[in-house]
């Protein structure tokens, strides 16, 4: 009786052994499934690499802009940092790596490091793939993004005024930027006709371009200020085009306006201290 006993003691150990076993077998997928990142592990940079970091070919390079192409022929648009130092060997089919920072404009990033990993004279050697050109929107915003940046712009504006009523045209000139990316000096001349009143306006004028943008970055706010040196003429008898009928005015403009970035301004400006100079002026314009 105590030799049945023992066999049905370890016949019962044995038992439990096999369910525990099967219990630890069954759990084990489930405890996978809940820390995947432990039986995958994550794949190290090669050695060299900074993570995030984009390696491409320089399909073009300007002033202001720099397009590369990476190896499954995307295209990525680059506007260089104010502390950046260019390569000397930044040049279209030179390979590098780039380290940049978003700019908040969908498309367009912000260099923040260059290393040329291969010169463009050993880098093109051999045969070349044929791939794609880049986009035309990439192109259309490089030239966009080059012309916002040069030293030297003119245009031509047009608008109404209020208090006096009057038309008025003009001509303008953007210089800069100048002591800091986002101000410049903006001097323009504008002529204005109305039924009692004649108006030639001299502007000593610089607008700052405010961090606001509009519709992905295509439009941008700015606002300015500067001295008017105006020559009024009022009167209903016949006009002369002599100087010696307008009487001198000075005034501060202060001002406000939107840009597209591809020319297209409009503004809306006040004049203080300066009687028979219009109270209110909207200008629509471009520059060129």
């Amino acid at each position: 009786m105590q030799k049945y006993s023992l066999v049905f003691g370890l016949l019962l150990v044995a038992a439990c052994v096999t369910l525990s076993t099967s219990a630890v077998a069954q759990t084990s997928p489930s405890e996978q499934t809940e820390h995947p990142a432990a039986a995958a592990p994550v794949a190290s940079p090669e050695p060299g690499e900074h993570a995030g970091a984009i390696v491409g070919s320089v399909v073009s390079v300007t002033r202001q802009t720099m397009v590369v192409r990476t190896q499954d022929n995307q295209f990525h648009l680059f506007v260089y940092d104010s502390d950046l130092v260019r390569p000397k060997e930044l040049i279209p089919g030179a390979r590098v790596r780039v380290l940049s920072d978003g700019t908040g404009e969908p498309g367009v990033l912000l260099a923040t490091r260059i290393t040329i990993l291969e010169p463009a004279s050993t880098s093109t050697q051999g045969p070349v793939p044929d791939l794609a050109p880049p986009p035309k929107e990439l192109r259309t915003t490089e030239r966009e993004i080059e012309k916002l940046a040069r030293r030297w712009q003119i245009g031509v504006r047009v608008g109404g005024g209020l208090d006096p009523e009057l038309f008025l045209i003009g001509v303008h000139s953007s210089i800069g930027p100048v002591f800091s990316r986002d101000l410049y000096f903006r001097p323009n001349v504008e002529f204005a006709f109305g039924e009692l009143t004649d108006m030639v306006a001299i502007n000593l004028e610089a607008a700052y371009r405010l961090p606001i943008t509009f519709r992905e970055g295509r439009w941008s706010a700015y606002v300015g200020a500067g001295p008017g040196l105006n020559f009024i003429h009022q009167g209903v008898d016949k006009r002369d085009i002599s100087f010696s009928n307008f009487e001198y005015q000075t005034g501060l403009n202060f001002f406000t306006g939107v840009r597209f970035r591809r020319g297209t301004f409009a503004e809306v400006k006040t004049s203080l201290w300066a009687p028979g100079v219009p109270t209110l002026r909207l200008m629509f314009g471009y520059t060129f």
